[in-house]
């Protein structure tokens, strides 16, 4: 919904006054910071999955019954009533602007008509600044033209994130269990088992709930020791919710193993970039308490890490890192949720 103006704002704003923030709750903060130092109205945007996150900060630290912050939201509107989308944003989309009124966030439809949203423009911003409080504009489909990144850039790792997929899944016994991140990751471990002609019962595929995946499988892990458990991560997952590495390091499953594809992006909503290749991540996985952890970004390096993985008990953390981009003709999961769910309860209670 909003790749195009993500996209436009990265080019035409300096790093100071644009930052791509981890999680939604955390832009909430960095904007009330904003807000705080210069008296300026700061915009924060995010999918309508991303309300979730901020929920606690608009309503303890921006709400106008606590520090009154005013801060313009814009939304895109995922599983929008009437339109077809993906299961996991229907819900989302039925909610979004119910959960907005009963926040007491001013809201409205921002209108594809330019001269219409100057005008809802304008009244938004009195708004904002006679009464300190948020307003949110809601982005349906196809309200901004087109607009590709100019200023990005993309490291060209040897592997592509779908070969490196193919790879480690080949490399698995059929005891183990995969659990993979919301987007491209979940798509191209389906389309694996689909080309190989493998059933689809030991991966359990996060739709939704972005950077959780992690817990997902350590959960899985405490309870079923005798299987290996794979969470396949994607860098800004990873991010998202990055506490998540020290308890799984505290737990200290061992037969746990974290695979993060790494390619500094958010490659599922426009490319956005991370900084997953600007900091350590296998050198903060050991610090959480992770046993082994390896960084690879090459097929001979990756092939050499499995062998060593399948020695080696966990919790391991391997960082694998790939190119941007996916094919432009990869598939969706055929499956619904609660198919996926039930057919992997069945296979993990088949020990």
């Amino acid at each position: 919904m909003l790749k195009s103006i993500c996209a436009y704002i990265s080019d035409h704003q300096s790093t100071i006054n644009h930052i791509t923030a981890a999680n939604e709750g955390g832009a909430i903060g960095l904007a009330a910071g904003h807000y705080l130092a210069s008296g300026q109205i700061p915009v924060v945007y995010m999918q309508n999955s991303g309300i979730g996150n901020a929920v606690n900060p608009l309503m303890s630290l921006t709400d106008t019954e606590v520090y009154n912050i005013p801060i313009i939201l814009l939304i895109g509107w995922r599983g929008e009533p009437g339109i077809k989308d993906e299961p996991q944003h229907v819900k989302q989309g039925k909610v979004t602007i119910p959960l907005l009124d009963a926040m007491g966030i001013a809201n409205t439809i921002l209108s594809r008509d330019e001269e219409v949203f100057e005008k809802q423009l304008d009244e938004a911003l009195v708004y904002l600044k006679e009464k300190n409080e948020s307003f949110a504009f809601v982005v349906q489909k196809d309200t901004f033209d087109d607009y590709k990144m100019q200023t990005s850039t993309n490291l060209q790792f040897e592997m592509s994130r779908e070969d490196a997929i193919k790879k480690i899944a080949s490399h698995l016994t059929y005891r183990d269990i995969v659990v993979s991140t919301t987007g491209m990751i979940s798509r191209e471990l389906f389309e694996y088992r689909e080309q190989v002609g493998q059933d689809h019962n030991q991966d359990f595929l996060t739709v939704g709930a972005m950077g959780h995946a992690s817990q997902i499988a350590l959960g899985i892990a405490m309870q079923k020791k005798g299987r290996r458990i794979y969470c396949f991560d994607g860098d800004g997952a990873l991010l998202m919710h990055m506490g998540s590495l020290a308890i799984i390091g505290a737990a200290h499953p061992q037969n746990y193993v974290h695979i993060v594809f790494n390619n500094g992006a958010h490659d599922s909503v426009g490319g956005q970039p991370t900084v997953a290749l600007n900091i350590d991540i296998t050198n903060i996985a050991l610090s959480c308490g992770y046993s082994l952890v390896l960084s690879v970004d090459d097929e001979k390096s990756l092939q050499e890490a499995l062998v060593t993985i399948s020695k080696v008990i966990g919790p391991i953390l391997l960082e694998v890192k790939v190119r941007r981009g996916a094919r432009k003709d990869l598939g969706r999961p055929t499956t619904t949720p609660i198919q996926n769910k039930e057919t992997l309860m069945k296979f993990l209670n088949c020990d």
